[in-house]
């Protein structure tokens, strides 16, 4: 019988317009168990209704409501900071990923989430964040990255966005005229960039998109002052 926290193996091998319908079929099939095995706090059924309807912001909330008492089960945290996540409340999602982590260290998807939480708060224009506070971001996001890469070595995506957070570190160490511009730093970004999208083009030759950021990456580099 399929359980909420078999989505960590199958939200780990598709892509986020498909994750919607894998997490609601596996609500449903949850919700169809025996009352033995359903959840019994009714803020979590409610998460789980929220989620099948896809309304994001309500799964949230009742599911934030199920804390703390449920703080301890890494099934609720995730379908939390998942919700968080969809709803752009990405410092929050950075919170409840980690702990959907430290209760369960192999869970790829959690690193995968909290990796793209972290890049896209350091590479937002419209926030007040320091350079170094954006890099340091972007190296946790190479790191949860890398982590899931441990974890499930054959998932394409997770190179795919490490060659991205590689790429986002070349272009702020490697921004001339900047305080924290650093060449040495940049050029290495990038040539780490380059070899994530390599891979990735080996493991998925047609995937233009990629082409096209590895012909990208390499102008940068080759063009760094």
């Amino acid at each position: 019988m399929m359980k909420i926290n078999d989505l960590k193996i199958i939200l780990g091998r598709l892509n986020v317009g498909m994750i919607v319908s894998v997490l609601c079929f596996a609500v449903l099939v949850a919700q169809g168990q025996t009352t033995e095995t359903a959840p019994s706090n009714p803020h979590v059924r409610l998460g789980q209704k929220a989620l099948i309807d896809g309304d994001f912001k309500a799964a949230a909330n009742h599911l934030q409501k199920a804390l703390p008492e449920e703080a301890g089960d890494p099934n609720v945290m995730y379908m939390l900071a998942y919700s968080q996540y969809q709803i752009g409340d990405y410092q929050k999602a950075l919170e409840s990923f980690s702990k959907v982590i430290e209760l369960r260290p192999d869970h790829e998807s959690a690193y995968y989430y909290r990796g793209k939480a972290n890049n896209i708060l350091a590479v937002q224009t419209d926030t007040r964040i320091s350079s170094s506070n954006r890099e340091k971001m972007l190296n946790q996001a190479i790191a949860n990255y890398t982590k899931a890469i441990e974890l499930n070595g054959e998932d394409v995506k997770y190179y795919q966005n490490r060659g991205i957070a590689y790429r986002d570190l070349g272009i702020l160490r490697g921004t001339a005229g900047t305080a924290n511009y650093d060449k040495e730093v940049a050029t290495e970004a990038y040539n780490n960039s380059v070899v994530d999208f390599e891979h990735v083009l080996a493991m998925a030759p047609a995937k233009k998109d990629i082409q096209t950021e590895l012909k990208k990456a390499k102008v940068y580099r080759d063009n760094l002052k």
